[in-house]
């Protein structure tokens, strides 16, 4: 067998190691040691389960985004990994769409406690190896236990329909059955919680799954594998029920070709989402997109600015801006605008980046040195492009991770800046005169995920959820564009994708519908009185 790569990050410069000392290595190093011995994890780790575990592929390091340390490696899938993996899901499906969908329930509620069981470590990793504050790593960690409870109920509740038949004799029924195998390949800021939408409904609905998630993120994708796996290793059913796979583009590319992969569901950037959905349509295989998001915050001059002040400091600012549904745009009404920056400017001067894990920190670093980057061409761009920097705009170099500062811009509505989805702490601020005016700039972005007015008028806030309002596919009123419940379908329109995920009907996604006829009257009526004699 061939010596596998290593793949490894870039180092950081002299300067920037020696800031380290500001997040203690030492505490750092012990917490991680800590954490991956919580969840069964080592310095090395196999990134293929199908069964069994194993591993063909580079041996990639993951590293903590707030300090530039290895956290550990994964060796992840070749080809011939995802080849085998998905003949053993394959396999796997056919056995488990013939359990009853209430005891396909009961599996996923243990999963659930499994999960419940390992939330402070797995969400610790989740703050270690993505970056975002421990609140959120822990209740991203809860939102996959919450899905899971839902899905519990769901597996009572997958209902078809019985439809008029207008022949005598005749019932017509609507059937759902399972598709087979889902494929989900996940993204980097949700590592866990994106997996776990898609695979507690998948597998309630009767389908194996088979899992890519962002190399990045390697460790978690294997932590929340093992703990799936020893449920399903109890209850004496194949571990190829939910399969994992790591690894990069190939991987994602050959798992979006394979004819064996029934439903893709893909989470990532829109450029990217547009190639899979067509690799996916040239098979006739159906595809979930969750794709990008430029979501606006409409402040009208009668909102609660108390209450918009806080929203948007959370909706900006959480996940570092790298939430899909993070606030990006902000339209204030005239009547309001200096003295709603003058509060907002007040919020984020009590803003405290840093290690993510520090208690009372709420902003950590970007993911990467390339997102890293990428705010610097955003903040380049808006000063290109006739914007201000109102608040921050500066990468805080002194410190080792990937830490910039929360930023706030004004620049006009249609600079080519603003349109575009920068994963970034960013938040534009435009002036407007009237609610078809804001409401006109919130739509006219390629993308179509969430928006929120703030406004305690009736007459604006179901103008804003009827046809001529938003675009979007999440329409909030008085609450952030960020921190969705679990019981509405997630997605968005346009250039998001058209996916949903979670609740509402969402799960019909996971299913094939099947329009059947049983004819019990002994005769052979024709639809639309037809006579063939």
């Amino acid at each position: 067998m061939a010596i596998p790569r290593v793949i490894r990050p870039l180092k950081h410069s002299s300067a920037v190691r020696g800031a380290r000392s500001a997040f203690s290595t030492t505490s750092t190093a012990r917490t991680t040691s800590v954490t991956l011995k919580a969840l069964g994890l080592d310095s090395y780790n196999l990134g293929v389960y199908n069964g069994e575990w194993s591993g063909n592929g580079d041996v990639v390091e993951t590293v903590n985004p707030a300090t530039g340390e290895v956290l550990g490696a994964v060796q992840q899938a070749s080809g011939k990994d995802l080849d085998h993996t998905l003949q053993c899901a394959t396999k796997a499906s056919k056995m488990w769409r013939e359990v009853p969908a209430p005891k396909r329930g009961e599996i996923v509620r243990q999963m659930r406690n499994a999960l419940s069981e390992k939330i402070e470590p797995l969400g610790r990793l989740v703050s270690l190896e993505m970056g975002k504050i421990l609140p959120e790593g822990i209740g991203e960690v809860q939102e996959y236990v919450d899905i899971a409870d839902y899905a519990v109920g769901l597996s009572r509740m997958l209902n078809g329909k019985v439809i008029p038949s207008e022949r005598p004799g005749h019932m017509m029924m609507e059937m759902w059955n399972p598709l087979g195998v889902v494929g989900v390949i996940s993204a980097f800021n949700f590592p866990v919680a994106v997996y776990g939408w898609n695979s507690a409904l998948s597998l309630v609905c009767g389908n194996a799954v088979v899992w890519k998630g962002a190399p990045t993120t390697s460790l978690t994708s294997v932590a929340v594998t093992k703990i799936l796996a020893e449920v399903l290793e109890a209850n004496g059913l194949p571990g190829a029920l939910c399969s994992l796979a790591t690894g990069g583009a190939d991987i994602g590319d050959k798992m979006a070709q394979d004819k064996r992969v029934n439903l893709v569901s893909f989470t990532g950037s829109t450029n990217v989402g547009r190639k899979v959905g067509l690799t996916v349509q040239e098979r006739f295989g159906k595809s979930l997109l969750e794709l990008g998001g430029n979501n606006a915050i409409i402040v009208h001059n009668d909102a609660d600015i108390d209450l918009a002040v806080r929203s948007i400091l959370f909706a900006a600012v959480g996940t570092a801006g790298q939430r899909c549904t993070t606030t990006r745009r902000l339209f204030l009404h005239e009547d309001i605008h200096d003295t709603f920056i003058e509060r907002l400017l007040k919020a984020y001067g009590q803003i405290r980046v840093g290690n993510p894990l520090e208690p009372g920190i709420l902003c950590g670093p970007l993911h990467t040195k390339a997102a890293v980057a990428a705010f610097k061409e955003g903040i380049a761009d808006v000063k290109a492009q006739g914007g201000t920097i109102v608040h921050g705009g500066n990468v805080l170099s002194h410190l080792a991770g990937n830490f910039v500062e929360p930023t706030i811009t004004s620049i006009s509505h249609d600079a080519p800046v603003v349109h575009r989805e920068i994963f970034a702490p960013i938040l534009h601020t435009i002036k407007f005169s009237n609610i078809n005016e804001a409401i006109e700039w919130n739509n006219e972005v390629g993308q179509g995920l969430s928006s929120s007015l703030f406004t305690t008028s009736p007459e604006r806030i179901f103008n804003w959820i009827g046809p001529s309002g938003s675009d979007c596919g999440i329409v909030n009123v008085n609450i952030p564009t960020n921190g969705a419940e679990i019981g509405g379908a997630f997605g968005g329109e346009k250039e998001t994708g058209g996916g949903r995920e979670s609740g509402s009907t969402s799960w019909q996604q996971y299913m094939r519908r099947q329009t059947c006829t049983v004819n019990y009257s002994g005769m052979l009526p024709l639809a639309q009185g037809i006579k063939f004699e």
